[in-house]
Order: structure tokens, then sequence, then C-alpha cells
């Protein structure tokens, strides 16, 4: 029996050992403790779609510098060695034998039987191989843009490009910081809510405690028991049920944000509800600049306009400058290493280009660009109501959710005190279970139409700040 138990003793040692060794090489967990600010900085450092829209910015930069280096002076070398097995031949008429009759009968030169030589009527050709069998040579071009009408409206409209970009993050960050902040806020208002849950339960309980006294006492019947078992066991539920869903909003949370599963999210801030009025009498305030998105189709509209001007600017000709140095050797033996004679060439020009008929290209690429800006413009308009109606729509739900906010605090308020009164009655005996769990059901129901009215309040302040450019 000894014996067992030392096996034993010893089998545990080991399973502790193994399980302290796994402990020890589980990862660490890093828990961040955050404000509502911190949060969003993260979100705007971590977050998907923000890190591509900085990328974007970063990828337009990139496309200004290939855009200025169209401008700059273009240099390049070149070094060409070629070998000929067969030299290309070229026929050609046999000029010699036209220039030996042509000076025998302007001398009149006679042939062996006195008559004057004539000349042939054909004097066929000749088949002579010009070039060597190997050629070299090396040299560098030069060419710089004088005058292009499209380089320099791209050259123009980097800056608006780059505008258009920053723009473009701004708004993604806009759009993720109001998301942050609806879910961190009903986050913390869910903390109200299981704080409530918990004061529910424990009055339950002890109900529960008083019933099961005055049952054993003769007092109650069991029916009274069981129906106070039966919510408080609903509560116990229903908290679970909230938890389970503070949980899952932890998790989207974090992948809002771009924080790794495995870390702690901890939200340190409060709210009350002077936060969520605060800000109540903003609506008259508002501008359409105020808007990014506004500003950002502003942007849009500049370069459609810039690309129109290219397009126009297409039709004037192009103006270069051109510049070649290069050296060049033949040889029927390969010794260009050697001595031998390296031939110089050189040139500098200028060049105008002009296009005379493109088959009415440039007129369509005009055209096009204008009714794209024309789409812009009406895109504005378009937009402009969309905000005035966003507005309209924000402050109207903004008002109405702080008015039912009062109203069911007001309420949640006077169902506490009809269920303390009726607890009081019921402690005394001069109330029922009836009434007591009635006054419970009313409180619960309160309790949750004020939580809800918080959630409600929370989003509609934080689309109101949206809608009049002030988030």
């Amino acid at each position: 029996m000894m014996k067992h138990t030392h096996v034993k003793t010893a089998l545990l040692y080991v399973v502790l050992l193994v399980a302290s060794g796994a402990y020890a090489q589980m990862p660490t967990l890093n828990t961040h403790n955050f404000t509502l600010q911190q949060t969003v900085e993260y979100a705007k450092k971590n977050n998907t779609q923000v890190k591509n829209a900085l990328l974007n910015l970063q990828i337009q930069n990139q496309i200004n510098r290939g855009i200025t280096a169209a401008a700059y002076p273009q240099l390049s070398g070149s070094i060409a060695n070629n070998y000929y097995p067969n030299v290309q031949v070229s026929v050609f008429p046999n000029f010699i034998a036209m220039g030996t009759y042509g000076v025998l009968t302007h001398e009149g030169v006679k042939d062996a039987n006195g008559n004057a030589i004539q000349a042939p009527s054909d004097y066929g050709t000749i088949a002579a191989s010009f070039g060597t069998t190997y050629n070299a040579s090396a040299g560098l071009s030069l060419s710089q843009i004088l005058f292009d009408g499209q380089v320099f409206v791209g050259l123009q409209a980097r800056k608006t490009s780059l505008d258009f970009q920053s723009k473009n993050l701004e708004v993604t960050e806009e759009v993720i910081k109001a998301n942050v902040e609806k879910v961190y806020y009903q986050l913390v208002v869910s903390k109200t809510q299981v704080k409530l849950l918990d004061a529910n339960i424990d009055r339950l309980q002890k109900l529960q405690s008083d019933a099961k006294e005055l049952y054993k006492n003769g007092f109650a019947e069991k029916l009274d028991v069981d129906k106070v078992s039966v919510q408080l066991a609903n509560l116990q539920t229903q908290k679970l049920s909230v938890l389970n869903s503070i949980n899952v909003g932890y998790i989207g949370l974090k992948t809002l944000i771009g924080m790794p599963e495995k870390d702690k999210l901890v939200l340190t801030e409060d709210l009350n509800e002077s936060q969520i009025k605060n800000g109540i009498m903003q609506e008259a305030n508002y501008k359409y600049d105020d808007r990014k998105e506004y500003q950002y189709a502003l942007l849009g509209k500049k370069l459609n306009e810039y690309n129109v001007k290219r397009y126009k600017m297409s039709y004037l000709p192009g103006l270069y400058l051109n510049g070649n140095f290069s050296k060049q050797a033949q040889r029927n033996k390969y010794d260009f290493f050697n001595k031998g004679d390296w031939f110089t060439s050189s040139f500098v020009g200028v060049s105008m280009s002009v296009s005379l008929f493109d088959g009415f290209a440039k007129d369509a690429k005009v055209k096009q660009s204008k009714l794209e800006l024309q789409q812009t413009e009406n895109n504005i308009e378009n937009l402009k109501r969309t905000i005035d109606s966003d507005v309209e729509q924000a402050t109207l739900n903004y008002k109405t959710a702080i008015a039912t906010l009062d109203f069911q605090k007001k309420n949640m308020e006077l169902a506490e005190t009809v269920y303390g009164q009726t607890k009081k009655k019921f402690e005394v005996g001069t109330g029922s279970n009836t009434e007591i769990t009635a006054a419970q059901t009313d409180l619960i129901t309160a309790q949750t139409n004020y939580i809800n009215a918080l959630y409600s309040a929370i989003i509609a302040k934080v689309d109101f700040q949206k809608a009049i450019g002030k988030l």
C-alpha cells in the first residue's frame, strides 16, 4: 500500500513539473490599458485600412518622383560588339566600266581596227561586301525635354495628387475613429449593465432567502419560492449572455484596431450622461468644408481640372534637345584592345514633334475628361445635399436619444422606488409575493430600457459629431 502511495506521489510530482514547464513556455500577454484617445491612436497605426491608405500616400509620392524624373535630363550609355560571319553584300551599277568608257570615248581612242570605241548599252553590276567582320561601338546619349505640355501639367498636379491621397488617409482614419468610439463606449456601458444585473441578482437572492424562510414558517407557498427562483435563474442566464457579448465586443474591438487577439485590452475611461449631452447645440455651426469627405471631393475635382488641361496641352508641339557622343571601330580581326583607330562621332540637335492628325483621339480625350469633370461636380452637389440630410437626421436622432435617455433614467429611478416600497410591505407582511415579483420585473425592464437608451445616445452622438465634421 505504501509502495502505491509513493508511486502516486512521484507521478503527481512529475505532472506538476511538466505543467509548470508548459506554463513557463506560454507566451506572455501584453496588457494595454487604453483611454479612448489611446485606442484611436493605436488603430491609426495598426488598422489594415489605415495602413493601406498610408501606403497609397507613399505610392503617390513615388509616382510624383517618376513625373519629376521626366523633366530631368535623360542620359544613357551603350556598348555594342558585333560579329559578322558573312558581311552583307551590296549590288550596284558598274560605275567603273561606265567611267572608263566615258574617258575613252571622250579622248577619241580607237580600237585595233581603227574604229572609235563605243560605250555598251548595259554596263552590268558589281557585287561587293562593305564592312568588316568585327564592329565595336561605345557611346553616350543625352535627351532633355524643353517643352512638353502634358509633362508640365503633370508637374503642376503633383502637390494636388499628394494632397488627394493624404485626405483619403484622413477620411479613412475618421471612419475608423467613429467605429472605435461606438464600440469602446458600448463596452464601457456594458460595465454599468453588469453592475445593475449584479445588484438585481443580489436582491433576488435575498428575496429568495426570505421567501424560503417564510415558506418554512408557513407564511408563504412553495409557488412563491419557485417564482423567485425562476426570476433569479433568468437573471443569471442574462448575465452570462451579457458577459459573452462583452467578450465578443472586445474581440471585435481588437480586430478593428489591429491588436493581436492574445493581447489583453483594458478600457480605462468611464462614461457619464454629461459627456453624452455635451455638444447638443452645435448643429447650427457646421460647414461643408468641415467634412473631410467634402475636402476629398474638392481635391478630386481639382485633379479632373488638371486632366482636362493635360489633354488640351497635348495639341501643342513638343520640343526636345538631343545629343550623342560615340566611338566606333571596325576590324577584320578581333583586336579591339590592341592598337588601331577608333573613330569619333557626335551631334547636338533640337527636334520638334507635332501631331498633324491622330484620328481625333486627342479631341475624344479632352471631351471625355470634361465629362468626367462634370460628373465630379455633380457628385459634389449631391454630397452637399447628403451632408445637409446627415446633419438634419443626426441632430434629430441625437435630441431624441437624449430625451429618451432622460425619460428612461427617471423611469428606472421610479421603478427602483416602487420596488423598495413593495419590498418593505412584503417584509412587514402587508404585501404579497406577486406584487414584489411584478415590481422586480418592472425594475429589470426599466433598467434594460435605460441601458438601451444609453447605447442609442452614444451612437447618436458619434453620428452627430461626424455629420457636422467635429469628430
